[in-house]
């Protein structure tokens, strides 16, 4: 008999980031790049109910990003 495979709940956080310092105003194809490598590993890693988290533009002294819903 087959052991059964354990069931993971949750979701799994995809978090991308690109320094203000990039220079463009729109979302980098840097940012897109990410999203495109962090869904393959997700993938290959059986892992499901993605979510992207994006830091485009942003310091590390910009606190008030983490504040917004």
């Amino acid at each position: 008999m087959q052991p059964k495979k354990k069931k993971v709940e949750g979701i799994t956080a995809l978090y991308c980031r690109l320094s203000k310092d990039d220079g463009q105003d729109a979302e980098s194809n840097s940012i897109s790049n990410q999203k495109t490598f962090l869904a393959q590993k997700a993938k290959e890693y059986g892992l499901s109910d993605t979510r992207y988290y994006v830091d485009d533009g942003y310091t590390g002294t910009n606190f008030d990003v983490l504040c917004k819903g």
